[in-house]
């Protein structure tokens, strides 16, 4: 890589944008991008024109010799891109207000990326991002593409698998984790560490020290725990802390209080108020703020969105990749041995020292017994939900869906595979063309 770097954004309308904008322009000494290209498709080009807009300002307010390039043209946003983002939402808040809503017709948690709606979301996304990464093959060979597209981890494994180019998964929950530890011992980030393991929204913290002592005992008698905006705040079960001796994610509240978080969404959806719903109410008042032509930089307001602090960890990410830093950060590879109970090839969120050739993940130190088997089954689920993606095939969907968790009947699943199928119809022909067959 020469000194003029290149960034091609796919789903560059996203309302996330400002804050990758804001990420470049801050790392900009040490991470000199030259041109940055924001692409979206034809049904995003008005939230595109109006994001760009904003960069172009945010850009022209820094001083800085960067370009901002808005297309819709996504093989000339690629052709000699050094690092490509993408932040794509594979039909729009429309299709995740399905995700949301089908599945508690059935009695199942509906969410976006676990579970019945995170697989409806998974078999829309991963052909799509297996065109980009076939576009990339051609195009920017050399390009390292960060995918913080949910659900990430499963997305991240499909483009492994399935293609040649090199590809990081991330998400924002492990960078939420730091700052929430850093404003609650009132530290900054930088003296804390922690330890995580698992899958992508399915991880553990198992150690968590600061100055290198310890401070876990004390942080599992805090059942409020690290959460976000887009997950009920029920406290943690105080035995089950004590016994896992692990902070779990917040997204295990879906496994560990499913009943509870299931009769919630079941009620928030009867007043229309799904997660869908605020999040695009939320993006609304967003992209008017953002058409301010007086505005010339990220809105406090956009972190109040769930996947808030996604681009720092990308800027984060490709100054490491780019400096050879060999700092640590939490992301999705491939699991290589780490986790012992797992396939070679299976996409884990561990910690990683980033290096120019790649992240190389560290060894996990010790994980709770008692969620191996929990992990193991959502790994089957999701190795299936990427098969039956890349195929097309409904008999594995079905299967996929029979060994989450979270899906308590095959036959309540199969009439709702059915249903989900059908309404995505537009977004999934590779299960169309299957029966034509």
């Amino acid at each position: 890589m020469d000194q003029r770097l290149k960034v091609a954004v796919i789903g560059g309308g996203s309302s996330y944008t400002p804050e990758l904008i804001e990420g470049i322009i801050q790392n900009y000494s040490t991470f000199p991008v030259s041109e940055i290209v924001l692409v979206d498709i034809q049904e995003g080009l008005r939230k595109l024109t109006i994001v760009g807009q904003l960069a172009k300002r945010m850009v022209a307010k820094s001083g800085l010799p960067i370009e901002v390039k808005l297309t819709l043209d996504r093989r000339s946003a690629l052709a000699g891109a050094d690092f490509v983002s993408t932040q794509m939402r594979i039909g729009m808040l429309e299709a995740r207000g399905w995700d949301e809503t089908i599945p508690l017709k059935y009695g199942m948690i509906g969410q976006e990326t676990t579970g019945p709606g995170g697989m409806m979301k998974a078999l829309r996304t991963i052909p799509v991002l297996l065109e980009i990464a076939k576009d990339m093959e051609e195009l920017c060979p050399d390009a390292w593409l960060l995918n913080f597209t949910n659900p990430a981890g499963m997305v991240t494994e499909a483009i492994t698998k399935h293609s040649k180019i090199k590809s990081i998964g991330l998400c924002n929950s492990p960078i939420a984790a730091y700052k929430w530890l850093s404003s609650l011992y009132e530290v900054p980030a930088d003296r804390i560490y922690c330890e995580f393991a698992g899958l992508n929204h399915l991880h553990f913290i198992s150690k968590i020290t600061i100055d290198g002592e310890s401070k876990l005992p004390e942080l599992l008698a805090n059942r409020d725990g690290y959460s976000a905006r887009n997950v009920p705040q029920y406290e943690w079960n105080a035995s089950l802390l004590r016994s896992l001796g692990a902070i779990p994610s917040y997204y295990l509240k879906y496994f560990y209080l499913h009943r509870e978080i299931l009769a919630e969404q079941q009620v928030a959806a009867a007043k229309g108020e799904t997660r869908a719903e605020i999040v695009k109410r939320l993006e609304d008042e967003l992209f008017e703020l953002y058409q301010d032509v007086n505005l010339a930089e990220k809105p406090k307001q956009l972190e109040q969105r769930g996947g808030a602090y996604y681009s720092e960890a990308a800027v984060r990410l490709m100054n490491s990749l780019y400096n050879n830093s060999g700092d640590i950060q939490t992301l999705n590879v491939a699991n290589q041995g780490i986790l012992d109970f797992l396939p070679d090839d299976a996409c884990i969120e561990v910690n990683c020292k980033v290096l120019k050739d790649g992240p190389v993940p560290m060894p996990v130190t010790w994980i709770p017994p008692a969620v191996k088997g929990l992990i193991h089954a959502v790994k089957t689920y999701e190795q299936l939900a990427i098969e039956a993606a890349v195929s097309g095939s409904r008999d594995t969907a079905l299967t996929a869906l029979a060994h989450h968790p979270l899906v308590p009947s095959v036959n309540d699943a199969e009439a709702m595979l059915n249903e989900m199928l059908e309404k995505n119809k537009a977004y999934l022909p590779q299960f169309f063309q299957h029966i034509a067959q």
